[in-house]
């Protein structure tokens, strides 16, 4: 009687993203979220100042801005640490009145990555708002409106897709902050080790190439689907406006 043949093929191991890596990557686009979303207000209005406002002090203003894209980000961070760390004049207070604590701990982490993506968001959003034609803005104000109704249901709704690009890019730039992070709240695993923070872990470790490499193609992968929700959603509002 013919012996059945037994499957002796071998199944090559898949590279499976661990637990650990997707708590990475959770933790990464909480930070990327939370400090874009606390920067879109207040980036909003910083940029309507700078285009529209005609005031003592519009260019240090806009040297201020600008200034965490022009020097190097450990510096940032050195600031960050100086000013919101347990013993900073900021982050004493926040700690003592609102039990708030930046240092080492993942707000930081939110808190850097907004610092560095703010100035993103207030350039795209403010060539955004210097697209809108004038003319409009002056016809509602001769009708009426107050800058702040004509802003809101005129130059805001118009300046919509600078400021979803704005938003995506500044989500994508703080998904991958690395240098203010990792000098404000360290590279702690499970509190601060955003994306960039642990594929530079790997890349230090011995045999971590491979888990390096999957991290960093899941970092690409995120910011390309980021990029691609921007140019889709900048096509819809001018299809709308349109």
């Amino acid at each position: 009687m013919p012996r059945e043949r037994s499957s002796t093929r071998r199944v090559s191991p898949r590279p499976d993203v661990s637990p650990e890596e997707l708590s990475i990557v959770w933790l990464s686009l909480k930070v990327a979220g939370i400090a874009t979303l606390a920067s879109a207000i207040p980036a909003i209005g910083v940029a309507w100042l700078l285009a529209r406002g005609r005031f003592w002090g519009r260019t240090a203003l806009n040297v201020l801005v600008h200034l965490p894209l022009v020097v190097p980000p450990v510096v940032t961070g050195y600031f960050l640490l100086r000013l919101f760390g347990r013993r900073g004049p900021i982050g004493a207070w926040l700690e003592e009145s609102l039990g708030l604590q930046f240092s080492f701990r993942w707000t930081g982490a939110a808190l850097a990555a907004a610092v560095m993506a703010f100035p993103l968001l207030v350039r795209a959003i403010r060539l955004g708002v210097e697209s809108v034609d004038r003319p409009v803005e002056d016809a509602a104000a001769t009708l009426g409106a107050s800058p702040l109704w004509t802003f809101l249901t005129i130059t805001l709704p118009l300046a919509l897709p600078g400021v979803f690009a704005g938003l995506i890019i500044g989500f994508a730039k703080a998904l991958g902050e690395f240098g203010a992070t990792i000098t404000f709240v360290s590279n702690i695993p499970g509190e601060t080790q955003t994306l960039a923070l642990a594929i530079f872990t790997q890349l230090e470790r011995p045999g971590g190439d491979a888990a390096a490499i999957r991290l960093i193609w899941l970092s690409v992968g995120i910011s390309v689907v980021a990029l691609i929700a921007s140019e889709l959603l900048s096509r819809s509002v001018r299809r709308i406006q349109s």
